[in-house]
C-alpha cells in the first residue's frame, strides 16, 4: 500500500532501516518514533511523548489509530512469526524487490518467486 500509494521502492528501504534519515518530515518521524515505542515498551509511553504528537496537530483519535495499528501489526507479526510462517506468492508478487527488506525479525527462507 506504502509503495502504491505514496512511496518508491527505494525510499520505503530507506524508511526501514532507518526513518530518522529517510526523508520524511519532522511529524512523520515523530508518528513512526512513537509506533516504535509503542510496539517494543508501550508501558514507558509517557504522556508528553504523546502531547509531541497533539502539537504536530494530531487528535486523540489519531493517536489512537497509530496505537492501535502499530500494536496490531506487531501481534500478526509476532504470530506469524511463532508459527514459522511463510509468505505466499501474492505476497510476493506485491512486494517484489522489498521482500527481505520487509522480513523483518525472522528472516524468510527460500522464498520462490
Amino acid at each position: 500500500m506504502l509503495r502504491k500509494n505514496f512511496f518508491s521502492s527505494d525510499e520505503i528501504e530507506k524508511i526501514v532501516k532507518d526513518f530518522r534519515t529517510a526523508g520524511l518530515s519532522d511529524e512523520e518521524v515523530a508518528i513512526m518514533d512513537f509506533a516504535q515505542k509503542v510496539v517494543k515498551a508501550a508501558h514507558e509511553i509517557k504522556p508528553d511523548e504523546i502531547d509531541v504528537l497533539r502539537n504536530f496537530g494530531l487528535e486523540d483519535e489519531e493517536i489512537f489509530d497509530i496505537i492501535l495499528a502499530a500494536s496490531a501489526r506487531s501481534f500478526f507479526a509476532q504470530a506469524l512469526d511463532s508459527t514459522g510462517t511463510q509468505p505466499d506468492k501474492s505476497y510476493l508478487k506485491h512486494v517484489g524487490d522489498l521482500t527481505q527488506v520487509l522480513a523483518v525479525g525472522r528472516p524468510y527462507e527460500d522464498i520462490e518467486e
